[in-house]
């Protein structure tokens, strides 16, 4: 179920295999990575890997990094008489620099009898080697690298890196850098392979893994890589043009994509103001400032503003919450401050998250960006949403909820409960605390980046398509859902 990579980095990485002691009852002496079932208690299959690496090696979560989601595949064993849903996970160990305990943490229980780092690259199915049946495929479910190549899992592995660990933009920005991966992925690997069936499966594993670098992203990522795959079927039927002419074509095609993603946000900017005219001025004068309460950084909502202000000459008295722990409500309101010329045009006012609900008195809109839209309407956004949604329709009954989004941000099927969430380092959190005496005697802390808010708390939604009912956003959800399928659900 899980496998536990040392280094992220594709030419330096190290996988631990565990071999299996003679109190097993399957494989006994064989090297495995870490394995075990899922539980009735266990919320997630993340959840069941972390408990399993627990179990079995006595480390805590603080010490593993999620790495990749592999896809599931079914093993059957006519040998034991056994069939598997394996799920593979691959983790980063974490040192004590980074807040884990390294690989002095491990203490094997009596599942195995010891542990030893490998080159991924070298473990092979032979039985010299000596590892469980599937070791290798479920190697390769974690790390693509394995068959893309050195150069295109490296490209991969640095472009999931920077998804992973960027934590100052949002999910359109993200989405671009998805596209670019794939793009430049597919170049280093058809420059020494031909175009076939084979590199259509690597490209295809490689959009998958893309795909899962950020849970809380997914949705427009996954979109993205959808559209793209499109774009490169295409290519692929393409026939007897030279690999120089296809690799240009697939830039040119990808390139036209991201290039679209800018006009995005002005077709947004255009919603938004068609929204004011009809729902906001009509109650008002032109010369009357429109309270707002928003939180964290959306470069749409940001826009909308700046667009809306320069366009028809909007006032605006804006609350806006700091958004801890990396306070880029703070960001909005310099970025905000520093566009608006005429200081009389913008009142900014930043307020402590914890102040949502002085922030809410008398406020005509709460505008929420959003990372993810499920397919009921649900919208998970920046931490500390909920409470300012909450305080400002308790507070002001006549505010209007807004959701400022492009349409990639649709996810597939399924609730808010049933889209993956994630969780940030705590340290974040801890180093706000200062000097706090004893903190360091609080041994868990959370520190969730987004939460969901419900699709009943929400008015409209405004996107480049214009406003959105929740019927159209089910309608969307199902189409990235049938294109999920069908590119995703044979590898």
């Amino acid at each position: 179920m899980a496998t536990s990579i040392r280094n992220g980095d594709a030419t330096q990485a190290r996988v631990a295999l565990f071999k299996r002691s003679g109190t097993v009852r399957t494989y006994q002496h064989k090297w495995a990575p870490l394995s075990g079932s899922v539980e009735e208690h266990d919320a997630t299959l993340l959840q069941a890997a972390l408990r399993e690496i627990h179990e079995e090696t006595k480390l805590l979560p603080n010490s593993l990094d999620l790495l990749r989601v592999g896809k599931p595949y079914s093993l059957i064993d006519e040998s034991v008489g056994r069939e598997w849903i394996i799920n593979p996970f691959a983790f980063r160990l974490k040192d004590a620099s980074e807040g884990g305990q390294g690989e002095e943490g491990i203490e094997l229980d009596a599942e195995h009898e010891r542990f030893h780092w490998f080159d991924p690259m070298q473990v092979n199915g032979s039985d010299e080697f000596g590892g469980v049946p599937r070791l290798v495929h479920s190697l390769r479910r974690v790390w693509p690298e394995y068959d893309l190549g050195s150069n295109a899992g490296r490209t991969l592995t640095e472009g999931i890196r920077k998804i992973q660990n960027d934590r100052e933009h949002g999910a359109r920005q993200l989405a671009g850098v998805a596209i670019s991966t794939l793009r430049d992925v597919i170049c280093q690997i058809l420059h020494s392979q031909t175009m076939d069936e084979s590199v259509w499966v690597k490209v295809r594993m490689a959009a998958w893994h893309i795909c899962q670098s950020r849970p809380s992203m997914a949705a427009a990522i996954t979109t993205t890589m959808v559209k793209a795959l499109t774009t490169i079927r295409v290519a692929c039927q393409l026939t007897d043009i030279p690999t120089a002419d296809r690799i240009s074509h697939i830039n040119r095609e990808l390139d036209g994509q991201l290039s679209q993603k800018n006009y995005t946000v002005d077709r947004i900017c255009q919603s938004f103001i068609d929204y004011v005219h009809s729902n906001v001025l009509k109650h008002r004068e032109l010369t009357e400032p429109v309270s707002i309460l928003t939180l964290s950084s959306s470069s749409t909502i940001t826009s909308c503003l700046i667009h809306a202000a320069s366009t028809i000459g909007l006032k605006f008295d804006l609350r806006v919450l700091e958004s801890r722990p990396l306070f880029e409500g703070v960001t909005t309101a310099v970025t905000l401050s520093q566009n608006f010329k005429d200081s009389e045009d913008l009142k900014i006012t930043v307020y402590s998250d914890a102040s949502a609900a002085l922030a809410a008195r008398g406020v005509n809109l709460v505008l929420l960006g959003a990372d993810r839209i499920s397919s009921a309407g649900d919208v998970s956004n920046k931490i500390g949403s909920l409470p300012a949604v909450l305080s400002a329709r308790y507070i002001t009954p006549n505010v209007k909820v807004l959701v400022l989004s492009d349409t990639e941000k649709i996810g597939g099927l399924g609730s808010m409960e049933e889209h993956d969430s994630e969780e940030n380092s705590p340290l974040e959190l801890r180093r706000a605390w200062g000097t706090v005496k004893g903190a360091e005697r609080v041994n868990r802390v959370e520190n969730a980046y987004f939460e969901w808010v419900p699709a009943s708390l929400i008015d409209t939604y405004i996107t480049e398509e214009g406003h959105l009912s929740t019927e159209q956003i089910q309608q969307k959800s199902e189409w990235i859902h049938s294109q999920s399928e069908l590119y995703f659900n044979d590898l």
